[in-house]
């Protein structure tokens, strides 16, 4: 400590440089936490020709399911048709 200085301003000096330590540390700190958070982001959101072709997929297993569920109902018709005519068949 200086002899020459009173001490109120000493302190004051000496908190003034520990605030704008901290400060400059926060700002470092926070410039980190950024940069990682956007290589994460980098990492977890695929590219847009992955996105398009999960989308591609997503609509033709869609149609897939619509179809296979409408050839079902068709053929659910159809069997039901076949038993009614083998059991009229069977009567004779």
């Amino acid at each position: 400590m200086d002899d020459e200085k009173p001490v109120l301003e000493q302190m004051t000096d000496a908190m003034s440089s520990a605030a704008e330590a901290t400060k400059e540390a926060a700002k470092t700190a926070v410039k980190k936490v950024r940069k990682a958070a956007k290589r994460v982001a980098k990492k977890v959101t695929p590219n847009k020709k992955a996105a398009k072709k999960s989308k591609t997929a997503k609509k033709a297993g869609k149609k897939s399911s619509k179809k296979s569920a409408k050839k079902s109902a068709k053929k659910a018709v159809k069997k039901t048709a076949k038993k009614k005519k083998k059991a009229k068949k069977s009567k004779r």
